[in-house]
């Protein structure tokens, strides 16, 4: 079984085009199914950058009336005269700028899950129609007018697209392009894929469930867990599902496409194995699994079955971990040689298995799984060594450390560290990230909600700080001198975990998160656990 059918694109470039520029494009479809070829040879799709002479024209009409689809990305610089076959004509380019970018039909299938506008820069050069049969696939709002951006002609049995965007390194730009592509390459699923939930924890429980609903193509359908109480919370939260104590009945109901697997940690390879021994694609909470040898199998026999395994790494959509790639991918810390990060405070830990060793893999199998995540993602590359610490000083009815370290040496000298602790009345900071041009630290932030009430005029909540992201602040190098900025906030979306999710096995977008993160992940838990075992000795890896 297999939900990712390659299909050949032919990516064509006149002799004009910057080919430089497109990079990024080819970048982003080299993470799809769609198989770049340079010709259109047993090709279904063809894009085309820039013009083409006569005798490609003539070639890509044949190609575009046997059923093949075209999509022309026409170069600003380029001729302003297209084919006739087209049936438009493109205005004059004017200064670059930002336009705003929107669908002709909100319900148009090419922008499931997408924002509902698009902000893309660019010269500006509107698309003129020339008969009804030109379909205005995008516009721009212009001066109060709108302006065709994308238009779709039929010709004979198959279909030409021409779009005048070209901000390539846009990731709404290279997404429609792909959709576009695979649209015409590939039959598209009308009805949604069915979600199960193994476990039921009423908050991640109702995440996921919520999450499922709130998606186009995602369907919360089943719930199970050995709880009374839980399965009823599960059914007071969504009345439409069937719940049940019984796992065999996620394996065996055709209604499940993709079971999310919220039990402890120490069951989930076992039962991801499961579940994908049965044909269920499997998201799996964090941490993946609690033994490299685990996550291992998980991969194996996803790869074997042709599913899909990950792991809920919903936190790389937190706003600042977001800002601090962004500024780290724009070069403003430089060359990053060093990043510390923590999480903790003083307080007794979580109860039931969440603080048992045997069952939770520890304390850093917890906030680490997120953490590390992020670490390895910021600092891309080869780990050679791990040593882990624990210490358990004042928790003594808990397995767990209560304090507990990780530190990773880089093959290229770059070093990082996690804390996990309960035992710091004064936490550290949250972030402290250096670079050979700049530095960034991110503190916490500290926020209380009120709520009136008549008889005592107010209730005052804490918000728990690791729901709210950090104040970043970078201090960085430039040719005026040292400059000190506050990072700003990217806004946050809902469910963005169950959207990419939706468009992987749905469209074959990539994945934020794949297996082999989370994997990476997994295999420095386990070297920092043998760590701690052994005196916190340095553990040489390749990693």
């Amino acid at each position: 079984m297999s939900f990712h059918q390659p299909f050949s694109v032919a990516f064509l470039q006149s002799a004009t085009a910057q080919a430089e520029i497109a990079q990024p494009l080819l970048t982003y479809l080299s993470q799809t199914p769609a198989q770049i070829q340079s010709t259109l040879d047993g090709a279904s799709v063809a894009i085309l950058h820039g013009a083409a002479d006569a005798e490609q024209w003539d070639q890509l009409k044949s190609f575009v009336a046997a059923g093949g689809t075209l999509i022309n990305i026409h170069d600003p610089d380029g001729p302003a005269e297209l084919p006739g076959f087209f049936s438009v004509k493109v205005d004059e380019a004017h200064p670059e700028c930002e336009v705003r970018v929107l669908p002709t039909e909100a319900t148009n299938p090419l922008v499931n899950r997408m924002a509902d506008a698009f902000y893309m820069t660019g010269r500006f050069q509107p698309i003129l129609p020339q008969n009804d049969e030109v379909e205005t696939v995008f516009y721009a709002d212009w001066r109060y007018t709108h302006q065709a951006m994308i238009t779709r002609t039929p010709v004979e049995s198959g279909q030409a697209y021409v779009t005048t965007l070209h901000d390539w390194t846009n990731p709404a730009f290279q997404r429609l392009v792909y959709r576009m592509a695979q649209a015409a390459a590939m039959p598209r699923r009308t009805t949604p894929l069915g979600v199960g939930l193994l476990g039921y924890a009423p908050s991640v429980g109702r995440l996921h469930g919520t999450g499922s609903a709130a998606t186009d193509g995602l369907r919360l359908a089943m719930a199970c867990d050995l709880s009374d109480e839980r399965l009823a919370a599960a059914r007071e939260h969504f009345p439409n599902i069937v719940a049940t104590k019984d796992s065999n009945d996620l394996i065996n109901s055709p209604d499940v496409d993709i079971v999310i697997i919220a039990t402890a940690p120490n069951s989930h390879a076992r039962l991801a194995m499961q579940m994908l021994e049965a044909g269920k694609h499997v998201i799996c909470e964090k941490p993946l699994a609690l033994t490299k040898e685990e996550a291992d199998g998980m991969k194996r026999l996803a790869a074997e079955k042709g599913l899909h395994v990950s792991c809920h790494q919903n936190r790389r959509w937190d706003s600042d971990f977001l800002a601090i790639q962004n500024a780290v991918d724009a070069g403003w810390l430089g060359d990053v040689f060093y990043l510390e990060t923590f999480i903790g405070g003083y307080g007794h830990p979580c109860g039931y298995w969440h603080s048992h060793d045997a069952v939770s893999g520890g304390t850093t199998f917890d906030w680490g799984a997120h953490y590390l995540d992020w670490m390895l993602a910021l600092i891309p590359e080869k780990i050679v060594g791990v040593m882990g610490t624990r210490q358990n000083r004042a928790w003594h009815d808990i397995t767990n450390a209560d304090h507990e370290r990780i530190f990773l040496r880089y093959a290229n000298g770059a070093e990082a560290e996690f804390t996990h602790s309960d035992l710091t009345f004064i936490p550290k900071p949250k972030w402290f990230m250096a670079g050979d041009k700049g530095t960034i630290i991110g503190r916490w932030k500290e926020v209380k909600a009120y709520e009136i009430d008549p008889v005592v005029y107010y209730h005052e909540h804490d918000i728990p700080p690791s729901e709210l992201g950090a104040d970043l602040e970078l201090k960085r190098k430039t040719p005026a001198g040292i400059f000190t900025q506050q990072l700003p906030q990217i806004p946050h979306r809902p469910f963005p975990f169950h959207s990419n999710l939706a468009d992987h096995l749905l469209l074959g977008e990539p994945i934020t998160v794949p297996v082999s993160h989370s994997a990476r992940v997994v295999e420095i838990l386990e070297a920092a656990k043998r760590s701690a075992e052994n005196g916190g000795r340095l553990e040489e890896v390749t990693i």
